[in-house]
């Protein structure tokens, strides 16, 4: 069996509820990666694409070029996971309360950075996202 190929990976923290809730919605569609984001093939991606390393959910369409950012990407995941329009927007108008609320609960010490929104690859990016998608994990259940 070959492995897969992963035209779209999620960055997220492997230690948030909200962000592993994120990777699980994913798990229906074959193509998508995860990749946690203190993975060093995120942290170059992240570097290649903004000059920084920031610390936001993100989601990387290689086949469209795209990166989605915070609320964005989590709008992106919401609509690409099939959820009601009023989900998607429930997640939107919140996201920032439920980062914080999250963060809280969970003890971690680092704030969320505002990225949000769409961004074009940068030429950097797009050539780091075959390795970075070469270190994503599976999201899909095979028969699931």
């Amino acid at each position: 069996m070959s492995e897969p190929t992963f035209t779209g990976i999620l960055l997220y923290d492997g230690d948030c509820p909200f962000c592993s809730a994120a990777s699980t919605a994913m798990r229906q569609l074959e193509s998508v990666g995860v990749v946690p984001w203190d993975d060093p093939t995120a942290q170059a991606f992240l570097e290649a694409q903004f000059d920084d390393t920031p610390f936001a959910l993100f989601f990387v369409d290689g086949n469209t070029e795209v990166v989605w950012a915070g609320r964005a990407a989590a709008g992106e995941l919401c609509d690409r996971a099939g959820m009601p329009v009023l989900v998607q927007d429930i997640v939107d108008e919140n996201y920032e309360r439920f980062a914080d609320a999250i963060r809280t609960v969970s003890g971690l010490d680092r704030d969320v950075d505002p990225y949000h929104g769409e961004y074009q690859l940068s030429e950097g990016a797009t050539a780091s996202f075959d390795e970075l998608a070469a270190n994503g994990n599976r999201t899909h259940i095979p028969g699931g």
